[in-house]
């Protein structure tokens, strides 16, 4: 799946349906999907893994992804994402993760200037 969502909708481990970009970022695409299985929205990160790179760099950049997964997933807290799963597609992995409705920090700062340190304090 590239970067836009075409129609052709995509199921990661028979399981999640994939549908609009939420974002992007130089790690990754965040894309909302459906958790069929559970009747829930979630978000899933699709890692760039890149065109033409090493294998030796490709295995690096996925132990990576995977150790981060584990890292978040092992942390409570409120201003913290729940990580749900990390499935494979294609070679390479995806992170499921907890979906946040809102407004991202790049809309608010396009709209609103930048953020106060009253406001940043208050997000936590």
């Amino acid at each position: 799946m590239g970067d836009t969502n075409d129609g052709d909708s995509l199921l990661l481990a028979d399981r999640f349906r994939v549908g609009a970009r939420l974002g992007r970022g130089g790690m990754g695409t965040v894309w909302r999907a459906e958790d069929e299985l559970l009747g829930r929205s979630v978000a899933v990160k699709q890692i760039h893994l890149g065109e033409g790179v090493p294998a030796g760099a490709a295995r690096e950049l996925h132990r990576r992804t995977l150790r981060e997964a584990r890292t978040v997933a092992q942390v409570g807290h409120p201003s913290i994402l729940v990580v749900h799963d990390v499935v494979e597609q294609d070679g390479g992995p995806w992170i499921v993760m907890e979906l946040v409705e809102g407004e991202s920090l790049a809309d608010r700062i396009a709209r609103g200037g930048p953020v106060t340190a009253h406001e940043a304090a208050r997000v936590g």
